[in-house]
């Protein structure tokens, strides 16, 4: 039987923490059947993310970055804000300079993915860059990314990594391998 959900009513949005990056409102909704609630979330905002899968040479490059949140180094892509007036193509080529000091000739966008949408707006763009060159830009990185390049015949083998569990590198790895399987690749 398919039911029509009716979207709650907001009825009041009050910001209640804020620091630098982050600003916390609580949203109070009265859902259709009369229950009302209070919700908390990330204040939202319209400006998105890009993820970047750098292949070169049949191997994808990874990063290992300090995770505040985590305490610890984690493998992963490289990722960045889009910055105001750039596309996703120019943002990804741009990350991947200042993070893995390569730009790409060629981008391809796969997905745009949610990020925990109970509680952000935030929206992450997955890409692909191939046909790398050197080259470099200066980031907002306060240390050097060491980079380990990781074959694609063992793709999966990702996984079984310890510090590559973030879910945004998961599900791009998953995007990636069905990617390079439509391309003859894998």
């Amino acid at each position: 039987m398919s039911h029509f959900l009716k979207k709650p009513t907001i009825l009041h949005v009050e910001t209640v923490a804020r620091s630098r990056l982050f600003a916390i409102e609580t949203v109070d909704l009265e859902f259709s059947n009369g229950v009302h609630r209070v919700y908390e979330r990330m204040k939202p905002t319209t400006r998105e993310a890009v993820l970047i899968v750098p292949v070169i040479n049949d191997h994808l490059i990874l990063i290992r970055e300090y995770a505040v949140g985590t305490d610890s180094y984690e493998l992963g892509f490289p990722k960045g804000l889009i910055d105001e007036g750039e596309s996703i193509i120019e943002a990804a080529n741009r990350e991947l300079k200042e993070e893995v000091g390569f730009g790409a000739t060629e981008l391809t966008f796969v997905m745009k993915l949610g990020m925990a949408p109970s509680y952000f707006s935030s929206k992450m763009n997955i890409v692909i860059a191939e046909h790398l060159y050197e080259e470099s830009l200066e980031g907002d990185e306060p240390e050097e990314l060491p980079q380990v390049h990781w074959p694609i015949d063992n793709i999966m083998g990702l996984l079984e990594e310890s510090d590559f569990s973030e879910a945004r590198n998961v599900s791009a790895l998953f995007l990636v391998r069905e990617w390079l399987k439509q391309q003859g690749r894998l």
